[in-house]
């Protein structure tokens, strides 16, 4: 059992025990694991109680970061359990590559039609996310696609929201407890433009460049071919400074983007949801 590095305030504590209680009563479980730090817990808390009766398998597909995916394997590592990686091919359907503005159910339909076969194979396991109360007011088309394949959330049932998630993560000593969230990079296309491996390569591209350079919570939204970096608005500074220093323009139109802004509102997640 992971040990609390940290005093937790009664409520924190609380919901901690709800959480183990929850996998008490579970059997076999596999986990929806992304590597955030949302799925970790769950992770955490399923290898914890379920041992062998555990598994998280990550869905891979252009989308997802390369360093994101290494982050899910060392942490995986750091926490015990059993990990594997499924491919998915959400580009090839075109209610995902269209990017409408339920792209994400078309998203997690797809990840959901991999993980059932593999929980079955092991004996019949409850799939489960890491979707936390928080998320139950936002927009997530795929919450929806995960509850019709049968999905469940123990973070959600147990009551736990994000900010929770972060001191349980701390109290238990889990050195990511403040991995700054990091959705999926078709997130960084305006809804109605259309997604493909190349377009989420360059996005990739260019945020594994701002990350190399000390930015660690970024995003560069793409229009087009134009470039618009996001970060916290106390780093602007520090970007433009960069900029005199560091080839940032060639480096992004190296890319193939045509045009590099900086958006002076600075780094907003969901930003693009405004839309809707």
């Amino acid at each position: 059992m992971f040990r609390l590095q940290d005093s937790l305030p009664a409520r924190e504590g609380e919901l901690l025990q709800s959480l183990r209680a929850w996998f008490a009563q579970q059997d076999a479980v596999c986990v929806a694991y992304s590597g955030g730090v949302d799925s970790t817990l769950v992770a955490a808390i399923a290898h914890e109680q379920k041992g062998d009766g555990a598994f998280a398998v990550t869905g891979v597909s252009p989308a997802l970061a390369p360093h994101l995916l290494e982050e899910a394997r060392s942490q995986a590592a750091w926490i015990g359990i059993r990990h594997r990686e499924c491919t998915t091919r959400e580009l090839a359907d075109p209610a995902y590559s269209s990017n409408p503005i339920d792209r994400c159910f078309a998203c997690k339909r797809e990840l959901h039609r991999h993980l059932q076969p593999i929980a079955v194979a092991a004996g019949a396991a409850q799939v489960i996310d890491g979707v936390n109360l928080d998320d139950l007011g936002d927009h997530r088309p795929g919450i929806e696609a995960a509850r019709l394949a049968g999905v469940r959330s123990p973070l959600a049932e147990s009551g736990i929201d994000k900010a929770a998630i972060r001191r349980l993560s701390q109290a238990l000593g889990f050195p990511w407890w403040d991995k700054p969230a990091q959705p999926c990079l078709s997130s960084r296309f305006p809804y109605g433009e259309s997604i493909s491996a190349e377009r989420l390569k360059r996005v990739g591209q260019a945020e594994a460049w701002l990350l190399s350079h000390g930015f660690s919570r970024v995003r560069v939204r793409c229009q087009g071919l134009s470039a618009r970096i996001e970060i916290p608005r106390d780093r602007l500074l520090d970007l433009m400074q960069l900029n005199e220093r560091e080839p940032l323009v060639s480096t992004m139109l190296g890319l193939g983007f045509t045009s590099v802004s900086l958006d002076l509102e600075g780094l907003v997640s969901g930003k693009l949801n405004r839309e809707i």
